[in-house]
């Protein structure tokens, strides 16, 4: 089992989230070992990659955890409606893949960028 930390962005992010839906999300979000390894697909988690980086994406009905793992924590970074997504590459011209897409997007990863730099809860 992995300690979740959340930075002050992404803690954020979830308070704003109604509390029944807060619940559901934390609650899905089991992390699977072999998939950490990459010996396992799972549809509801995704890898965004980009020049060495590589970040986790968990999907849960309308929202989606980034997070990287640091020394066995899971530290969310960002958490983020799929709605705000679909207009975030809509504005930025992507479309395919969703990781795949957000991959290649300097936008995307200075988003992401920001909830690194921002103390942890």
């Amino acid at each position: 089992m992995h300690q979740i930390v959340f930075n002050e962005i992404s803690a954020s992010e979830v308070s704003a989230i109604p509390t029944l839906e807060q619940l559901e999300l934390i609650a899905g979000f089991k992390l699977d070992e072999d998939f950490l390894d990459g010996k396992k697909e799972d549809p509801a988690f995704g890898v965004v990659e980009r020049d060495g980086r590589r970040i986790f994406r968990y999907r849960s009905k309308d929202y989606r955890i980034y997070f990287t793992l640091e020394d066995g924590t899971v530290v969310v970074q960002r958490v983020l409606h799929a709605d705000s997504l679909k207009d975030f590459m809509f504005r930025a011209n992507m479309g395919g893949n969703e990781d795949h897409a957000l991959g290649q997007s300097r936008s995307f990863w200075k988003l992401i960028e920001a909830g690194e730099n921002a103390p942890r809860r």
